[in-house]
């Protein structure tokens, strides 16, 4: 066995670092308090070539994979960027990019994929529905086939980054939940123009208050007979079920990468703090009720990475992933989680402060433990697959 990244993914840890320690704590409070996209670490990002790491070489990117991606975006978070880095490496790299890469046609991978690599053009990702909620099985927007086109109707719930997107990663039903034998059968996943169904007046969406994660809205969407040409599936009609699959393993395995990096700028901070402040004549850091807290979460960063790195290397093999997908996942969110909440405690009254980060990594971590997947749902999955214990749902 093996434990050292390869030459690629240290790269990109030393080249992503580099770019994300030149803004500071001040720099992202702004963002979050502005509501506004960090424009201009994206911008550096792109120009360097961090955000197309999975896009092929022929196409304009680096050739890598999600391995390389997850590297990204965790070194975006440890370096300063916190929850904020999650979602600038899902919407397009992932959700656009790296599906493209591995589902889209030839004619699909020369129209779309120089130009995410470019920065030209963005993309999001819509699954959830407000019945369906996680039973993704079970949504109700569907798309019918009206020659050259689908006409699709429907409603989506939490789609981050509509409003800068270009293109959207449309899951639909083409059969309806009840009629689908077997139930995963009848998923058509389809790339809508978002841009060209708003000015058509058939896609319309409502950004929706939120608690943290500020720096890209999420929104409610409708879709009233948006029409898509029927060269825009991704796979194969009434068989979207196994590009959703590469679309939900890669997103949880981010979101994990998101969590340990996350973790460990929050460790960073807190333990700063703690090495600095001394209200009884030494360091509250001397304290083990401090220091012993901060050192198990530690550990628990330690093990979330491995995971992580192994949930990416199997998919990047085309080997399964999805229990190692799941537990890093849940691994990784608890970690940034723990690490938010003991960063809290450790800053004591002045962690309310605006002045220091603690609150909004404390916002932000908390949503983790319920996206993109509740941690309920992974425990359900790991004690049926993997322990053998009876279907809970």
């Amino acid at each position: 066995m093996d434990f050292d990244l390869p030459e690629s993914a240290n790269a990109v840890r030393e080249g992503v670092r580099a770019i994300a320690e030149r803004y500071d704590q001040e720099y992202w409070d702004r963002c979050d308090a502005e509501k506004r996209w960090p424009e201009e670490v994206w911008q550096e990002l792109v120009k360097g070539g961090w955000t197309a790491l999975a896009i092929p070489e022929e196409y304009g990117g680096a050739g890598q994979g999600l391995l390389e991606l997850a590297v990204a975006l965790e070194n975006l978070a440890a370096g300063g960027a916190g929850g904020a880095a999650t979602f600038m490496y899902l919407l397009t790299p992932a959700f656009g990019g790296l599906t493209i890469a591995r589902h889209g046609t030839e004619a699909q991978r020369r129209e779309f994929l120089p130009k995410i690599a470019a920065g030209e053009l963005e993309t999001c990702f819509a699954i959830t529905e407000p019945d369906a909620g996680s039973n993704s099985i079970n949504i109700s927007t569907h798309a019918v086939r009206d020659g050259d086109h689908f006409l699709v109707r429907g409603q989506k719930i939490w789609i981050s980054g509509v409003e800068r997107a270009d293109y959207m990663v449309l899951v639909t039903r083409t059969i309806p939940a009840a009629e689908a034998r077997p139930r995963t059968s009848g998923f058509t996943v389809l790339l809508v123009d978002i841009k060209e169904a708003v000015a058509a007046g058939t896609l319309t969406y409502q950004p929706i208050p939120k608690l943290g994660t500020n720096t890209v809205a999420s929104n409610m969407v409708f879709l009233d007979d948006v029409r898509v040409p029927a060269d825009r599936v991704l796979g194969e009609v009434d068989q979207g079920f196994a590009v959703l699959w590469d679309i939900l393993n890669p997103e949880r395995i981010l979101a994990a990468a998101g969590g340990v990096g996350s973790a460990e700028l929050t460790l960073k901070i807190a333990c700063d703090y703690a090495r600095e402040r001394a209200p009884f004549g030494k360091p509250i850091g001397a304290n083990q009720a401090v220091a012993f807290p901060l050192a198990r979460i530690k550990a628990q960063v330690e093990l979330a990475r491995l995971m992580t790195y192994k949930a990416a290397w199997l998919w990047d093999r085309h080997r399964p992933c999805g229990a190692e997908a799941n537990i890093a996942k849940l691994t990784a969110a608890d970690a940034a989680w723990q690490a938010a909440d003991r960063a809290f405690q450790v800053h004591g009254g002045m962690a309310y402060s605006l002045e220091y980060p603690v609150a909004r990594f404390f916002r932000d971590a908390r949503i983790a433990k319920n996206i993109p997947v509740a941690e309920e749902l992974v425990l359900a999955h790991i004690a049926q697959h993997e322990l053998g214990l009876p279907k809970s749902y």
